[in-house]
C-alpha cells in the first residue's frame, strides 16, 4: 500500500512537471512573438512602395510593386509571398519578373505583419483567414484593374509556400484570374472544387518536400485534370520545400533557374501571348482551412531540416 502511494506521488509529480515545462514553453513562445512584433514594426515600410485602397470596407492595402521598363498596358501578375510575410527576397523576385515585362504586384497579405522568426510565422498564417487574405486580395485586383499600365483582361497569380495555397484559394474565389502558378503550396485534391478554376495551373514541388508528399502532389494533378483544368505539374527530384529562394540564385541557373524559366515560359504562352480561355463554370465559395500537419512540417524544415527560405529582412 506504501509503494503504491509513493508510485502515485512521483506519477503526479512528473505530470505536473511536464504540464509545468508546456505551460513555460506556451509563455515563451507567446512572449517571443510579441517581442518580435515589437521590435519589428517598421520592417514592412522597408519593403512597400504603394498603398492601394481598401475596398469594401477593409483596410488599404500596403504592396511593393515593379514596373518593367517601356511602355504598358503590361500583363500583371500578382505575387504571395511566404509564411514569413512580405520581405526582400519576394521583392527581388518581383523585379525580376517585372524585368521581364509584367507588372507585378507583391501585397502584405499580412496586414503589416513580417518577420524571420518561426513562431510568428506561424502565428501570422493563423490569424489571417482565407477570407480576410481574399478581401485584400480583391482590393489589389480592383486597383489593378483601375491602372492605365495594367492589362486587366491579363492578370496572373504566383505563390510560394503559404502564397502558393494562398494563390490557388483566390483564384477559386477570383474567376478574372488569366493563370495561377504553385510554387510548393499545400496542394487541393478536390475535384469539385477544382472545377471552378478560372484558367490554366503551373505547380512546381520538389521531390524531397517533407510537407508535401509526392502523392498529393499526383493527387492534385490527377483532380485538375479530372476537374478539366489546363495543368503543368512538375517535381523537381531531390530538391526540398523552399528550394527557389532568391534571384541572385535563380540566375546563377541549376534547378532554381529551371523553375523559374519553366514559370516564366507559362506567362509567356498564358498572359504575354493574349489570356488564357475562361473556365465557363462559375466560381463557388471554397472555405479553405488551417492546414495544421503541413505547417508544423514546415516549420520543423525551416528549423531543422532542409527548406531553404531567404527570409531576408532589413
Amino acid at each position: 500500500m506504501f509503494e503504491n502511494g509513493e508510485k502515485m506521488k512521483t506519477v503526479k509529480r512528473i505530470l505536473l512537471g511536464l504540464l509545468s515545462l508546456v505551460i513555460g514553453l506556451v509563455i515563451l513562445f507567446a512572449g517571443s512573438i510579441a517581442i518580435d512584433f515589437a521590435i519589428g514594426g517598421e520592417r514592412i515600410k522597408a519593403v512597400t512602395n504603394t498603398t492601394i485602397p481598401g475596398q469594401n470596407g477593409g483596410p488599404d492595402v500596403h504592396a511593393y510593386v515593379a514596373t518593367p521598363p517601356g511602355e504598358g498596358p503590361f500583363p500583371v501578375v500578382i505575387m504571395i509571398h511566404e509564411f514569413y510575410g512580405l520581405n526582400e527576397s519576394i521583392v527581388g523576385k518581383a523585379e525580376g519578373l517585372a524585368q521581364e515585362g509584367y507588372l507585378v504586384v507583391a501585397p502584405d497579405t499580412f496586414r503589416g505583419s513580417t518577420t524571420a522568426w518561426i513562431p510568428r510565422a506561424i502565428y501570422q498564417v493563423i490569424t489571417n483567414q482565407s477570407e480576410q487574405v481574399n478581401q485584400d486580395l480583391d482590393s489589389v485586383y480592383a486597383w489593378i484593374e483601375a491602372q492605365p499600365n495594367a492589362a486587366a483582361d491579363r492578370v496572373g497569380i504566383v505563390g510560394f509556400c503559404y502564397g502558393g495555397r494562398a494563390s490557388l484559394s483566390y483564384s477559386l474565389h477570383n474567376d478574372q484570374l488569366a493563370a495561377t502558378v504553385i510554387f510548393y503550396g499545400s496542394p487541393i485534391t478536390d475535384p469539385q472544387a477544382l472545377q471552378s478554376l478560372p484558367g490554366p495551373v503551373l505547380g512546381i514541388f520538389g521531390g524531397a518536400d517533407n510537407s508535401i508528399p509526392v502523392e498529393d502532389v499526383n493527387a492534385f494533378e490527377a483532380a485538375l485534370s479530372q476537374a478539366g483544368i489546363p495543368n503543368e505539374i512538375t517535381i523537381y527530384e531531390n530538391q526540398p520545400h523552399a528550394f527557389v529562394t532568391d534571384m541572385e540564385s535563380i540566375r546563377s541557373g541549376g534547378v532554381q533557374g529551371q523553375a523559374w524559366a519553366q514559370m516564366l515560359e507559362f506567362f509567356e504562352n498564358n498572359l504575354k501571348q493574349g489570356a488564357a480561355s475562361q473556365n465557363p463554370n462559375s466560381p463557388q465559395t471554397y472555405q479553405d482551412s488551417f492546414d495544421c500537419e503541413y505547417y508544423l512540417i514546415v516549420s520543423y524544415d525551416h528549423a531543422f531540416g532542409t527548406a531553404s527560405h531567404n527570409q531576408l529582412h532589413p
